[in-house]
């Protein structure tokens, strides 16, 4: 695995939407912090941003894809921070441990993607695009700060739960209501992030 492209960005007024969506590549090293990324930043944190959110990773390999579909985006063009090579939500796990430059991150839930992606590209259709696809991308908690930069490679050091792949784990999500025992038994996954065990079992998110 490696880093394709680091992306970052604060919140900004364009016209009546205000977010921080449009991330853009940052060239060498960027610091990592449990929080963030060094420039970053979330408009709503009610429903973005905190310790089990502190990145977002997207498949670098699914640009060619949407490129195939009549979409083309550059690097960043899903709000990922990562642009990761060799790494699918079908590939990565729930729980996975990966060093990345000196900083080491760990996999905490699959995004879910909302309509920021549709507003800020004005393509009414992306959102249902990319939750109908399942190229979703997913958060990463940050147990030991450091720095990383594009061209890093990505080492993976634990893997505690192979059975939970992110692509599974969000098909468990989205069936929750109409099948609560898979989402009743991912939640039990101690890696998994607080918000998405409450949502999995229809609490109140734990923020």
């Amino acid at each position: 695995m490696r880093i394709a492209s680091v992306q970052v960005g604060k919140p900004v007024q364009i016209g009546e939407l205000r977010t921080a969506f449009g991330k853009q590549p940052v060239a060498g090293e960027v610091r990592v912090g449990v929080e963030n990324l060094e420039g970053d930043g979330q408009t709503d944190h009610r429903y973005h941003g905190g310790p089990d959110m502190a990145v977002l990773a997207y498949a670098a390999d699914h640009y060619a894809r949407w490129r195939n579909e009549g979409i083309d985006l550059p690097f960043g063009g899903f709000g990922e921070n990562l642009s990761v090579e060799g790494a699918t939500e079908a590939s990565a796990c729930i729980g996975d441990v990966w060093r990345a430059g000196s900083a080491v991150l760990q996999i905490a839930s699959p995004r879910k993607p909302c309509h920021k992606i549709s507003d800020y590209w004005r393509r009414p259709g992306l959102l249902r695009l990319v939750e109908q696809s399942g190229r979703t991308g997913w958060y990463m908690r940050v147990l030991e700060p450091g720095v990383l930069q594009a061209g890093d490679e990505i080492t993976l050091l634990e893997r505690p739960h192979p059975q939970w792949t992110v692509a599974r784990a969000y098909r468990i999500g989205i069936a929750r209501k109409r099948d609560p025992g898979p989402a009743q038994e991912l939640a039990k996954t101690a890696a998994l992030s607080d918000r998405w065990k409450s949502w999995l079992l229809g609490q109140p998110a734990r923020v």
